[in-house]
């Protein structure tokens, strides 16, 4: 039989994101761009994360195909959670537990599918995966939704899994490490590898995060990165030599106003904003993501440096999962809202991030600094005001100062807190300053490239995929021995 007769080169893809999401999302906006180009999607993952995805779009529902597994019981995990943003970081190791259960589950589907399944899309989280597909016959690809400059920065595949790099201190993670062979200034901070150490008291999973990315990468046949290889060619030049191996660039895959349709639900809501972000000028967006949390303190410091600067800001502001017991609006300062009612608004739950960072009159976005959020606001060519509090996101945020399209709020570099005026001047700074202009223009000079990147360019982004793909099929086939 020739291959190209083979189910007339439609390949079978398996895509299996971590419980997060922002890895749901893009892995979704992936299975949506191969499903486009003819090829057949199984989407898998536990019934609650499924219900977070935006709707199929109904000219691609008979080629993606959603896959539910029965998410496993384990202890100290409540019976609600089955995704990162439903429980607090430091619990985020029982949620792995929980992951890793799902190999069985995994193991049959892929059983029961061979030879049907020519590929396998995966998370850093599953380092289980790569054997197991390779068991089954099935190639596999690494998907970092990670810039290329926090991979390079955490090394090659072999230094992970061995955990021979040397790092053990909160003080190794603030220096360029020796893989690197050009000046960088992209380390992190002491306070923010302390944190983020902290915030992992022991390792419940029994595997850390880092072993994770080495088997992830060393087990697949090719990496794929959600990233726009023009904004950070250095880096992911320097990815392509440390993993020896394919890698292949796939578009910053940004979200579409139709997929937040499906997950806002309420268009009546939407233009309740609409209305009032018509009335404004020179805004701040303000949205710290699913994920991350800010303690009272530094809410209090960000509330009243926002009322400071003088300028109009909508904020989303998330209530920390372990809150409950909190109103709304009780983590802001007392008087706060009377106080900026004719140019603040605060909203305590989802709201329409695409959409809002689509309005005219959004000039900055102070953002975590999360590559999901990076992508939707460069797109729109919003500068960004970096206050990076968690995982890859200090590392993103030098990133974006060196590429000049943002600015990082100064922080305590004992403790790594910030204050009102920091913030005040830094949003005024970068908003509104003659000498903000440049980042200003860089901002909108960068959104060309990342629309490019997410809509035309990722066609050919996708195209060298696709060929990729299909040639290594053709090539398994032909080693095949002959029935």
């Amino acid at each position: 039989m020739d291959m190209e007769d083979d189910n007339n080169g439609v390949l079978h893809l398996v895509m299996f994101p971590w419980l997060a999401i922002g890895h749901l999302r893009p892995f979704f906006q992936l299975s949506k761009c191969l499903a486009r180009e003819g090829h057949l999607i199984s989407f898998i993952s536990t019934p609650r994360n499924l219900l977070r995805l935006p709707k199929i779009p109904p000219d691609l529902v008979s080629r993606i195909n959603l896959i539910s597994l029965q998410f496993p019981k384990v202890d100290n995990l409540p019976e609600h959670v089955e995704s990162s943003m439903d429980i607090p970081h430091n619990k985020e190791q029982h949620l792995k537990i929980a992951f890793d259960l799902l190999k069985s589950q995994i193991a049959t589907f892929l059983e029961n599918t061979r030879p049907k399944t020519d590929w396998i899309v995966y998370d850093y989280a599953s380092h289980w995966l790569p054997q197991l597909a390779a068991d089954n016959g099935i190639s596999r690809a690494y998907f970092s939704l990670f810039t290329a400059a926090f991979m390079a920065f955490l090394g090659p595949p072999s230094v992970l899994m061995s955990g021979e790099d040397g790092r053990s201190t909160a003080e190794d993670f603030a220096v360029v490490p020796k893989w690197i062979p050009f000046q960088s200034n992209i380390v992190y901070r002491v306070y923010e590898m302390i944190k983020n150490m902290d915030s992992i008291p022991g390792n419940e999973s029994g595997t850390s995060d880092i072993i994770r990315f080495g088997i992830a990468i060393d087990g697949s046949d090719t990496v794929l990165f959600r990233t726009c290889v023009e904004f950070e060619p250095e880096w992911f030049n320097l990815v392509c030599q440390l993993y020896h191996k394919p890698v292949i660039p796939v578009g910053v895959l940004p979200p579409s106003l139709e997929d937040e349709d499906d997950e806002f639900g309420s268009n009546e809501e939407w233009l309740k904003i609409k209305d009032w972000l018509d009335k404004q000028k020179s805004l701040v967006y303000v949205a710290l993501g699913t994920e991350a949390t800010l303690c009272k303190e530094e809410v209090h410091e960000l509330a009243l440096g926002l009322e400071q600067c003088g300028l109009p800001f909508f904020w989303v502001l998330r209530k920390p999962p372990t809150s409950a017991a909190l109103g709304d609006f009780d983590m802001l300062p007392d008087g706060f809202q009377d106080r900026v009612k004719d140019r603040g608004m605060v909203c305590m739950k989802w709201a329409p991030q695409v959409k809002i960072l689509s309005h005219p009159a959004v000039e900055g976005f102070l953002t975590h600094c999360g590559w999901n959020s990076v992508i939707e606001g460069l797109g729109f060519g919003r500068v960004l005001i970096l206050l990076p509090v968690m995982n890859d996101q200090g590392l993103n945020a030098r990133l974006l100062q060196d590429k000049n399209v943002g600015l990082e709020i100064p922080r305590n570099e004992k403790d790594g807190s910030f204050t009102r005026d920091s913030v005040a001047e830094s949003v005024s700074l970068a908003v509104v300053s003659k000498e903000g202009q440049r980042l200003r223009d860089n901002a909108k000079l960068v959104s060309r490239l990342f629309r490019d990147s997410g809509e035309n360019k990722s066609n050919g982004y996708i195209d060298s995929l696709i060929n990729y793909m299909v040639e290594k099929r053709r090539c398994q086939y032909k080693s095949c021995p002959k029935e």
